[in-house]
Order: structure tokens, then sequence, then C-alpha cells
């Protein structure tokens, strides 16, 4: 069967994004995951049931089946854009490992035309999931979130050890990873805790770059939009400062450390 006839379930693509990757580029976000981050900004992801979403007073309807084939012609749109930018298209969502087959031809229809390709990700999924992308990937984008798996599971409601042994693995591929932590207050802003992670990305082989992703509030009102509690709602955002400090303590390992990704 032709990698264009390979359906998934998505929930959003936004282009013209200068984030999650280099240049110009379009994300496809993914509908499902396999994890329950207390911060996340896209909660309509978690679930891969297609759901109503109340959205400025009205019904929303989050998530659509499309084919590779359907969605290509929205993603080449743009070629002249990412040529330019050194851009291209990312994957995101949700977990785009709990659709591997669509996202691995999604990924195989991009190269064929030539796009740069990229993927958000946790890498909490089995390995041959990851294995099915990595000979369609230039970039993958790996959250490591804390090193503590008991500190990990109370706030995303999964332990961290797969994560930590995939990302060993994705780092002997010759597919360029970078890491990127997001920092939330009272999970992992300490100095200890983003200095464990620092000395765990420099370790991964031929990893570069460490991303610290500051903790928002973008996606609050989605929350009520689909009748669920906001737990991290008394928590406030780290100042320019804090982050400052962390990027100090994050750059003690060697590796080239930046503030956002």
């Amino acid at each position: 069967m032709s990698v264009y006839n390979t359906k998934g379930r998505i929930f959003n693509i936004q282009r013209f994004s200068i984030h999650d990757g280099p240049g110009i580029r379009t994300i496809v976000f993914f509908k499902g995951c396999y994890m329950r981050c207390a911060w996340c900004c896209n909660p309509e992801s978690q679930e891969y049931d297609i759901q109503i979403m109340i959205e400025n007073g009205n019904d929303k309807i989050v998530g659509r089946d499309v084919t590779v084939g359907e969605l290509m012609p929205e993603l080449l749109s743009d070629m002249t854009y990412y040529r330019r930018s050194g851009g291209g298209i990312t994957l995101s969502g949700g977990e785009i490992l709990a659709q591997p087959d669509f996202a691995r031809d999604l990924l195989c229809a991009c190269k064929e035309n030539g796009l740069h390709t990229a993927v958000e990700s946790t890498g909490n999924a089995p390995f041959e999931n990851v294995e099915k992308i990595l000979p369609y990937l230039d970039l993958y984008l790996m959250d490591i979130k804390h090193m503590n798996s008991a500190k990990h599971k109370e706030y995303t409601c999964a332990p961290n050890e797969r994560i930590l042994e995939n990302a060993k693995k994705i780092a002997q591929s010759d597919v360029e990873l970078i890491i990127r932590t997001p920092v939330v207050p009272g999970f992992n802003n300490t100095e200890e805790e983003i200095r464990a992670i620092a000395q765990f990305a420099a370790s991964l082989k031929g990893v570069k770059e460490h991303h610290l992703l500051p903790y928002h509030r973008l996606g609050q009102d989605k929350y009520a939009g689909l009748d669920r509690n906001y737990a991290l709602k008394n928590i406030e955002p780290p100042s320019q400062e804090e982050m400052e400090t962390l990027l100090k303590v994050a750059q003690e390992s060697g590796l080239y450390c930046q503030i956002g990704g």
C-alpha cells in the first residue's frame, strides 16, 4: 500500500511556526498521548477519541481523520518559505509514537518531497515504534522532564525508565537529537534537578544542545472547555531571573543551552 493512503488522526495544523525546529515550519499535531503531564498546554491532544471542546462559548470538534495524501498539498504549499529559511515539517502532539505507522508514512512522504523533517516527542513508547520513524527523520526534539522516576510519574502519570533508555538508543542513530526540558515550578525547577537532566543529556552520544522551556499557562482555558480541572492553576511561571540561573546550571554540562526552543 502506498504511504499516501495511510490514515491517522490529527487535531491541528499550524503554519508559519518558528519553533520546534529550524526555519519556518508547519506543525502537524497528532491526537492521542501515553502521558498526562499536569502542565500540558494541549489537553485536547491527550485522548485519541474525537472530542467536543467549548471555545469562546461555541462547540468545537477536536480531531479529524486524514490520509497522508490529503495532508501533503497543505504541507507543500509553503515550500518557498521552507527553502528560504531552512525550515520544514514537524510532527507534534499528543505523542506521535502513539500512531507510529501514520507518523512513519507521513515523514516518508515529506522526505520524498524534499522536506526537512522533525518530531517533538517524549519517546515514551516501545522502541520498535521509534525505529519506524528514524529512517525518515532529520531532527528528534525529545523531552527529558525529570531524572527521578517517582516524581516523573507523579506529574505525568508515567515513569521515566523507558524514556531514558530510548534516549540512549536514539542518540546512537544518525538522527540529530536535541534534549528539551519544560521547566515547571514545584516539579523540576531546582538547580539540582536541572543539573541532573543536563548531565544526562551531555552523556548521550552526539547530543550538542539542551533547551529549557519555561512553564506557561497558555493552555489553561482549554481545560475548562473540556470540563477538566487544571491542576497547576496556582503555579506562577518562572521569572526570567530564575530561568537565567537554571540556564547557567545547564551550561555546566558543556552543551549549548538556551531558553526556549
